[in-house]
Order: structure tokens, then sequence, then C-alpha cells
């Protein structure tokens, strides 16, 4: 029957539940069960391998018959939850994950309750996500006024960052004449820049050659007389210099380029700043020596940044803040007849998110934010980031203290690489492929998850620590397991 007690014809039935007490029923233990799972995380393994039935049975056509909620609800139970990335684990370092928390979880509930569309009209998650943006303006140090937009997360915010320096640089007429006419576009970036700066520029059609690497220093930061030399070269051959990207936070090591000094020769050169703080921008909250790494970073024309690394939120979430909104707006702003914008009802709101991105359905990633900052405050999320740092850099004094390992660069924010030598005698090469087992064992084991990188050519185990569950005493616990591990495999043990 429908709500009016009339009966329901086929044609005027919905998806929703025929009975809703049984379905609460459901809800209200699924819920429990992912509160039982968030609780427990400490507990579980840090990674467990999805098995090859499990695989077998993800496989196969869509079903055209609907099944029992229940059943589904034990399918995931049983098939999928057990096997998450395990980026939740206080022993998680892989990457830069980072962790959700419990609020953000409840966040997501509520998001999905409403199935807001927040390219834009007037409504509450529109009002959302202003505020977080407003939020982010002050703790960075944006000027009044300043614009942003919440995105996939920092590689698609890259993306908007540098199509808009680009209209900033060379003028809107380029959205229609497109790059047929005029000087070669160059931007630059350190040598230890993330990979989606490259992307970017690719997709853009500016090409990824003309992304110039500039020569990094002992500390993996960008050195700025490099920088303005290779401006001035692409100056005198006829080419058209128009952004410089800092990194702070580099991905291999989270070294920081001198945002200030590469700031001072963008004004030089009139050039657009853009500052990539992936995971590093979120030092702005933490304690000095941390926080030191973000000087500067008010300077830019545009911050890509992600509340899902060190904000601790569930993915994916992450935000571009702007200089100049009309800069912003010029660069993406389309609107046709079917999305007139109106003084009143439903098509009021101005201005629309859809006019300072690529999407027009966006969903509400501002939720998870906004209850995240509201109820942990940015004074403990803070205190989080520097406790983060302050692991990383104990494990650095652990390593350093330990003959069995070496390490390969000084602790950066929070990131630690380092490699298992033993007692000496192995090669480099014999090094690389001892450290790549000693990986994947304690990986495979369930114990910790690092990942790996290369520092100076060399094979280098990789701690990322983005994780409010995280200890001092997993980093003593963590060192132990390399080491016994790395002395079994050399037949020590």
């Amino acid at each position: 029957m429908s709500h009016s007690g009339k009966k329901t014809t086929e044609a005027d039935r919905s998806l929703d539940p025929a009975d809703w007490g049984a379905f609460r029923q459901t809800a209200h233990a699924l819920l429990d069960d992912c509160i039982d799972y968030m609780e427990t995380l400490p507990d579980r393994r840090a990674w467990t391998p999805v098995p090859d039935a499990v695989k077998a049975r993800l496989t196969g056509p869509a079903p055209g018959p609907g099944r029992p909620l229940d059943g589904v609800v034990a399918d995931f139970k049983e098939m999928i939850l057990p096997h998450a990335t395990g980026n939740g684990h206080p022993r998680f370092f892989g990457w830069v994950h980072g962790t959700g928390n419990p609020a953000g979880m409840l966040a997501e509930l509520c998001a999905a309750t409403m199935n807001s569309n927040c390219g834009g009209r007037d409504h509450g998650a529109v009002y959302v996500e202003r505020q977080v943006i407003e939020w982010a303006r002050g703790i960075f140090g944006f000027p009044e006024g300043a614009s942003g937009i919440l995105t996939g997360g920092t590689s698609s915010a890259t993306l908007l960052a540098l199509s808009a320096a680009r209209v900033g640089k060379v003028g809107a007429g380029l959205r229609k004449a497109g790059m047929e006419q005029g000087p070669q576009l160059v931007a630059y970036a350190s040598a230890e820049a993330h990979s989606a700066n490259t992307k970017a520029l690719e997709i853009m059609g500016v090409g990824a050659n003309w992304l110039r690497p500039v020569p990094v220093d002992a500390n993996h930061a960008l050195v700025p007389e490099r920088l303005r030399a290779m401006v001035q070269e692409d100056l005198a051959a006829g080419r058209q210099p128009f952004c410089a990207i800092a990194t702070v936070g580099t991905v291999n090591t989270a070294g920081g380029d001198d945002v200030n000094a590469v700031a001072d020769i963008c004004a030089e050169f009139d050039l657009w700043l853009h500052v990539d703080g992936a995971f590093g921008a979120w030092a702005r909250l933490a304690d000095d020596p941390w926080r030191a790494y973000t000087n500067g970073i008010e300077r830019a024309d545009s911050l890509a940044f992600d509340f899902h690394k060190w904000m601790y939120v569930q993915y994916d979430v992450g935000c571009v803040l702007f200089r100049d909104e009309a800069v912003h707006r010029a660069a993406f702003a389309a609107r046709p007849d079917y999305l007139a914008a109106t003084t009143r009802g439903v098509s009021g709101g101005e201005p629309w998110y859809c006019d300072y991105g690529l999407d027009l359905s966006r969903g509400f990633r501002a939720l998870k934010v906004w209850f995240t900052i509201n109820h942990y405050g940015t004074d403990e999320l803070g205190r989080k980031v520097s406790d983060n740092c302050r692991q990383a850099a104990r494990l650095a004094d652990l390593v350093t203290g330990d003959p069995d390992l070496e390490l390969m660069t000084p602790a950066g924010l929070n990131i630690c690489c380092f490699r298992y030598v033993g007692q000496g005698g192995l090669d480099d090469a014999a090094l690389d492929a001892l450290n790549a087992a000693i990986v994947l064992q304690v990986q495979e084991e369930g114990f910790a998850v690092p990942s790996s990188t290369r520092i100076g050519g060399r094979y280098a185990i990789r701690v990322a620590i983005t994780n409010h569950r995280t200890r001092l005493s997993d980093m003593d616990l963590f060192r132990d397991r390399v080491v016994q591990v790395g002395r079994e495999l050399e037949g020590r043990s």
C-alpha cells in the first residue's frame, strides 16, 4: 500500500523496503558490526590478502533477480570487510594513506542519506562545503575573497590549479582557441615533485616535456638559483614560462621546498605559484619545527591538499584554494540554458560549484570534513600531526642506533627511509633484494605495512605515518621486527 492508503501498482513501486522494520534491524546490526571493526582495528592484522576463492566469487555477471539484503550484508562481512587495504591499522605505514575516523564514518552515513548533488543550487550541503573552504582559507592564510573547491584528491586538484594558472597567465581566450598559436608554455617543479603535476600538463596538452625538473639539494629541496636560471633560459629561447610548483612534503622523503624563495622568483618573472601540499600542507597545524615547512604557503596563487591524508578523513576528499576567485571562475564557468541561475527557489544559491571545476554532479564530500573538524577541532588534529612527526623522528633515532640498519636520509616531517644492512659484506644489489624481501614478509604476515622507494638509486624501506592510531611504541616494534626478519633471511637467526 502507498502512504495514502491506496493500492500501489507495478508502475508506482519504488526501491524502498517493503518492511522498514526489517530494514532497520539489518541496518542497526551492520552499524554495530562496522563500529566493532573500527574499535578492534589495532588487534587485527595490518593487511590480509584476498583469498583466491573470494576473488573467484567476486567475478561474474550482474544478477538479474535481486537478493535479500541480509544475504548481501553477509557477503560483505565475509568477503570484503576482512580484506581492506589495512590503512586503519596503527602499523600501516605504506605510501601516504590516511586512516579515516569514527566521526567521519557517521558523516558518510549522513551524506549518503541526503544524497546531495553539490554541483550547485540552494541547499544545505553547498553551505557546508563553503564553510569547509573558508576554514581552509583561514588556516592557510589566504586572503579574504579567495575561492576553493573540494575534489577527489590532490591529483584532480592539481589539474584544476594548473588549468587556472594557464588562464591566469595566458588568458581565458585559450578555452576556445586552444594552444594552436603562441609560444610554448613551460612549468617548473622540483625533481622530487609528484607525478600528478606531469599528468596534469599532459592532460592539458602542454606536454610532459615542458615540465622542467629543477635539481634538488642534499635535503631534497628545489634549488632556487637553478629555477631562476632555467626560467631565464626558456625566456631567451622564446618560450613562455607560466607556472612554478613548490612542494611541501615530497612523497619520497617529506622534503620541503623553500616556498618563499620560489614565490620571490615567481614575482620576479610574473609566474603563477602553485603549491603541492598533498599531505605536507597540514604541518601548518603542527608544532615547530614542523610548522616551518609551510612558511610562505600563504603566498601561493593556488594550493592543493588532501583532507583524506593527514586530516584523517575518510576517502576521498581533496581541495584546491585559489587566491584570485575571478581567475578561478574564468577557467571553468560554463552555464547552458538548462542551468540558468535564479534569485529564488532551488536554482538560486549562487555561486555554483560547477563553475569552479570539472564536475556538475558532485557528492557531499564536505560533510565528513565538517564532522571531523567540528568534533576533534584543529588543536587536537594538529597534535596528531605533530605526534606523527615525533614518531618518524623516533624511528630515525632507533635506526641510527642499530648496527643492522642504515638511515637513508634524515627523517622529514612524517617519513623515515632506511634499509637493513646486517653484518656487512653485501653489495647494493644484494641489499636491494634483501630489503624488498623484508618488506614483503612483514606485509604478508600482517605485522605492518611499509612501502618502498629508492634513495640515491638504492632500495629503501619507507615509513610514512598519517595515522592517528600509531603510537611511539609501534616504532620500536617495527624496528625490532625488521631486524628479526632481516637476520632470518640472512641466515643469522
